[in-house]
Parts: C-alpha cells; structure tokens; sequence
C-alpha cells in the first residue's frame, strides 16, 4: 500500500539521523568538528532537525539528498584524525552522489577533500574566556561556549563578574542561565556551588567574580591567565574605559559586545575580520544591526556597486527600554515596550563604514522599536550603480549564502510564510528574505531578517576565536 510505503521511508530516515546523532555529538566534543548541512548546523540537532535539514537541500541544488546517501559521509568523518574544522556534508554527499554510483570511494574521497584539515591545530593551547557582565549577550556567549565543552574545546569559559554580590544572588544567576523566555530551556544541567561561589553548567565550572571596577580583579587567584575579556556591560566603550580591564592581573585582551568609540577597531566577523591582528589588545563586535546588515552590503556592492540608500531598522525592545511609561533621558524610550512601536535613532548605518570603509557617506538610518522581545528587521533601501531586476538580486544572494566566503553569515528564505518568530535561535549574522525583495531599474529594496540576540552572539563568539588564533577552516573549500 501507499501508506505503507511512506511510513516505511520515513522510520527508516528516523532511525538513521538517530544513529548520526552521537556520531555528530563525539565529533563536536572531541574534536572541535562541527558538522552543517549546507550552511545549516546540526550541532545539538533532534532526530526531526536532522531530517529537515536534509530536505532544505533539494531548495538549494533542485537534487534530493537522502539520509542513507549522507550517513555514510558522517561516519567516514568520524574515522578521520580531523579536528578543529566547519565541515559541510551536505556539499560533500551532493558533489560525491553526482559522480559516483556506490559508496566505495568515500573514505578516499572524504579523506582528500578533507586534507586541509588532517591534524589541523594539533598544537594549539586552550585559551581562558572571562564574561564580564552576565545580561542578554552575556548569558547566551555562555550558552554558546558550553555548547563547545569536550576535550578538544580551545575557548573556555573560566569565569563571569559581576557587580553586587546580595544573599541569592549565585542562584538567581543560574536560574537566569538555565531558563530563557525566548530561548528556552538551557541545554543540559545548571547547578551552584555556594561554597566557592561557581556556577557548574555541562561540566564547565564557571567562577563568579564580584567587582565594582574593570581593574580590580586578579583572575590569576582562579587559575586564569592571559584571559579574554568579554564586555558585555557597554558601560565601557572608549579605549581609556575599556583598558581598565587590562590593568587586571590575568587579562591580555577586551573584546566589546556593542560599538566603541575613538580608534578602537568594529569588526564585522566576514567582513573585516583579518583586521585583527596578534598585536590587538581592546576590539569592538560592533552592534548587532551592523553585523545584520554589513555581510549583505558589502555582497551587493561587490558584484553591483551602492550609490546611496537608506536603512530602517525595525528591532525587538531591549532592556534599555521601560515596560511601563516612565522618565528616560532619551526621547520617547520612556513610553512602555510593550504598548508601542518608538521611533529612535541608530549608529548602525554609519558604523557600517568603520567595518566596510568603500561605504562612508553612503548610507542613513533610523529606526523602530516594536513589541517583540527578539528578532528584528533591516529594511535596506539602496540606489545601485547597476540596473538590476528581482531574479538578478535574489539569485545572487542564494549563491552568496551557499557558496561565498560570507555562507556563515548571510542565510537566504525563499519561504512565503516566515515571521520573526521562525528566527529565534537563527546562527546567522541575517537572513535575506527574498520574497520580499524589490528591484527595478537601479533601485533594489531588501529585507533582512536577524536574531538580535543569538545571531550576534555566534558573530562575537567567531570574533573571539579570530583574537586568540583559534578561527576554524569551512571545508570542503
């Protein structure tokens, strides 16, 4: 019978992304190889994750790639001494099953497509991160970095600090880590040792620090050297502010979760990241509009050249507003949240140019707080140096988020029923919506879609591994 037949292939898909499951836990723990499927990452992924990831694939190469085509790519990558590394299945089995018609040149494919990354970073030390605030970004950094606990994780949280220190305070902390209204449950166990004052989350014992000052910590007492220090408090922006934190024994070099002010470089990780160098010491993530919307211009302008254009950004409330009317120095952030739609200012349209400088002068902004708690919207609306019509924008950016040096930060929906809300928890810097595109003549209007919250974080998280030497390969190339 029919019915038969589609019950029969699909327990045999459940029951094979269920056998890749530890294959693709191990791999990540125990060798830093997170595996994606064309783009999509498969880290901590469900049975049924694993499953529609497979099926995106036809979207993108027109072909179908079964599970019992791709299981055996996982399990050859779990036989190889390869660490370290971004791997993409997905192209690895599309490309093989295109020229091959059995399994029996896998492990030598694999092996050769792979090479790069053969005892890549077999040398490299564990570097020490310290969180220093413990707010939206904070808690979901240390989301991120537990997310990489094992034994071959070379970015370790070591501890967080924070100001106050009342009676409760530690379990409050924890709480906070292990249940998130719009992200969800933390993923594993959360529990407190009062006696030492640390949080223990996946095995990763975390120190909490009290401090009223960047510079009065010494992070040696825990066991912490030459840390990174995350700022995540944006009370510091300034290179005298945030060089505090460098005057504390232990701490070697300040990464800024928001922009910075002066000379301090803003770096937009795919775009200028090799900005960075060893000798840096005080960085700035940039804000998490600018991380949105720099990958897509800078694709656009590569291949149509901007003129001008404008930015509105329509972003999810944050905590520097009010949940009922109540004074606020800036105007109108003092109305509720929740009630109503704020227009305010943003940096991020000229902060673009710190990151791309080929777009100083060309771009303004402003922007719209809605009652939403997270996800937001870029409108880009841009005069191109070159006529241009829907197809010619949205083909491009297809191809710019499958197969460009920009595929881990710009994400592409063709999906006519997608809202804000189908975003939370996105890894991307934004994702191009292109069903609503507009374009016609040398006017082009884009619409890019961001996590405000988790989508920037993965973009600090790349900037932090770039700081300390750690960045990853993206294979196959």
């Amino acid at each position: 019978m029919n019915a038969d037949k589609h019950l029969k292939s699909w327990q045999e898909r459940f029951e094979l992304a269920e056998a890749m499951q530890p294959l693709l836990g191990k791999l990540y723990r125990n060798q830093g190889v997170e595996v994606v499927m064309y783009g999509k990452p498969l880290i901590n992924a469900s049975t049924i994750e694993i499953i529609k990831a497979h099926r995106l694939v036809r979207r993108f190469v027109g072909d179908k790639l079964r599970l019992r085509e791709s299981f055996p790519f996982v399990e050859a990558l779990s036989k190889l001494d390869i660490k370290h590394c971004k791997v993409d299945i997905g192209k690895l089995a599309v490309n093989y099953w295109r020229n091959h018609e059995d399994a029996s040149n896998i492990e030598a494919y694999i092996a050769l497509e792979l090479g790069q990354g053969i005892n890549n970073d077999a040398d490299k030390e564990p570097k020490d991160v310290v969180l220093y605030g413990f707010g939206r970004i904070g808690r979901l950094l240390a989301r991120l970095l537990i997310e990489k606990t094992g034994s071959s994780n070379l970015l370790r949280l070591r501890a967080i600090v924070l100001r106050g220190g009342r009676k409760g305070d530690l379990e409050k902390r924890a709480s906070l880590l292990r249940r998130d209204s719009v992200h969800g449950p933390f993923n594993g166990s959360v529990s407190i040792d009062e006696e030492n004052n640390a949080i223990i989350a996946n095995g990763t014992y975390i120190q909490v620090i009290y401090a009223n000052s960047p510079d009065e910590v010494d992070y040696t007492q825990y066991g912490i050297n030459n840390a990174l220090v995350v700022d995540n408090t944006g009370i510091w922006k300034d290179e005298d502010g945030l060089g505090l934190h460098l005057k504390s024994i232990g701490a070697a070099k300040v990464l800024l979760t928001a922009p910075a002010k002066g000379g301090i470089k803003n770096v937009v990780y795919g775009v200028n990241h090799d900005d960075i160098t060893a000798e840096d010491t005080i960085m700035s993530a940039a804000s998490c509009t600018t991380n949105a919307i720099t990958p897509v211009l800078k694709a656009l302008n590569d291949k149509f050249g901007i003129d001008n254009g404008h930015v509105e950004t329509i972003h999810s409330y944050t905590n520097d507003q009010n949940l009922i009317d109540n004074y606020h120095k800036a105007d109108r952030r003092g109305r509720s949240a929740p009630l109503n739609m704020v227009i305010t200012s943003t940096g991020a349209a000229k902060a673009v140019s710190k990151a791309l400088p080929e777009m100083e002068g060309k771009l303004t902004g402003n922007a719209i707080r809605v009652p939403t708690p997270n996800v937001s919207m870029a409108i880009l609306s841009l005069n191109l140096n070159t006529e241009v019509s829907k197809e010619d924008v949205n083909t491009y950016l297809r191809d710019m988020a499958l197969h460009s040096d920009l595929q881990h930060q710009i994400d592409y929906t063709e999906s006519t029923e997608i809202v804000s809300s189908d975003l939370v928890g996105s890894r991307y810097a934004g994702v191009v919506d292109s069903q609503a595109t507009i374009a016609e003549g040398k006017r082009a209007t884009l619409y890019v879609w961001y996590d405000n919250e988790f989508g920037y974080s993965c973009q600090v998280v790349s900037v932090m591994e770039k700081m300390l030497g750690l960045t990853t390969l993206s294979l196959p190339n």
